[in-house]
């Protein structure tokens, strides 16, 4: 039986990059960038059952031209591929462009993780991944792009959500989850949405330890294997955060061999 975190290869038929003309007007466009031609065709499949015109691209250099040139909605991309890797695609994209990222890294790289995120990446997702994972948090930040839109209320069309999360207020901390917005002491924090997932989590009742298990169902589905290390890394990088605007940040608390809790501070 195949692992059922990895995409099975559905084609080996080499997808190429997609003409570069318009999408049918009602369709949300993801690029997906990856050396792997069983995943480009497994992922984009997959994108395409659920409404998505996608375009796929098998090297960064080919992939930037036609990031910047034409623009989809969201692009994802793995960081290990060759002529241009992913940090670099995505270091030269953040210099044109604000359009949203998500990108694949294998699971042993927290480095590369961290590294792409302080670069201006959205979200990342470790290989092996489950697609209602990804198709999960594709919809996650295309919804915070869109309320980033002056004058948007977040279109639940565009992103397949549902408007009902109300607003969390808990001490100085203020998070919206219509408009994934975080601030502290009216500052705002920009947490990918991994990270806003495991401190709404957290937030949601004050004091109460939330142990790692709980902390993945909360910010994974539960077919997605996730390691303590991975939530202990979103845990520190959404410290760090909140310490750039605050230094004295102490709310999420670490209880050692039981989890995290959260105090209003």
């Amino acid at each position: 039986m195949n692992d059922p975190h990895t995409p099975d290869p559905i084609s080996r038929t080499e997808p190429h990059a997609a003409p570069d003309h318009a999408p049918a007007a009602d369709k949300t466009v993801i690029a997906l960038v990856d050396d792997d031609r069983n995943i480009l065709t497994t992922v984009s499949i997959a994108l395409q059952s659920e409404g998505y015109s996608t375009r796929v691209y098998s090297d960064g250099e080919t992939a930037l031209k036609a990031l910047v040139e034409n623009p989809p909605d969201l692009a994802v991309f793995d960081i290990k591929m060759p002529r241009m890797d992913g940090l670099e695609l995505l270091r030269q994209l953040r210099e044109r462009s604000a359009l949203p990222v998500i990108f694949l890294t294998s699971k042993d790289h927290e480095q590369d993780e961290e590294t792409g995120l302080e670069m201006g990446a959205d979200d990342y997702i470790a290989k092996p991944f489950s697609l209602r994972l990804l198709s999960a948090r594709i919809k996650a930040v295309l919804r915070r792009a869109e309320a980033r839109l002056p004058g948007s209320g977040g279109t639940t069309e565009q992103t397949g959500m549902q408007d009902e999360a109300e607003p969390l207020a808990r001490g100085r901390l203020f998070m919206d989850p219509e408009r994934h917005y975080v601030t502290w002491d009216g500052n705002p924090v920009s947490l990918t949405v991994t990270e806003f997932l495991l401190l709404e989590a957290l937030a949601a009742r004050p004091g109460v330890i939330k142990s790692r298990n709980q902390l993945m169902d909360a910010a994974y589905p539960d077919d997605m294997f996730v390691d303590d290390r991975t939530v202990d890394s979103h845990i520190k990088r959404m410290r760090r955060k909140f310490r750039a605007v605050d230094r004295e940040f102490s709310a999420i608390e670490t209880l050692y061999g039981a989890g995290y809790s959260y105090t209003d501070g």
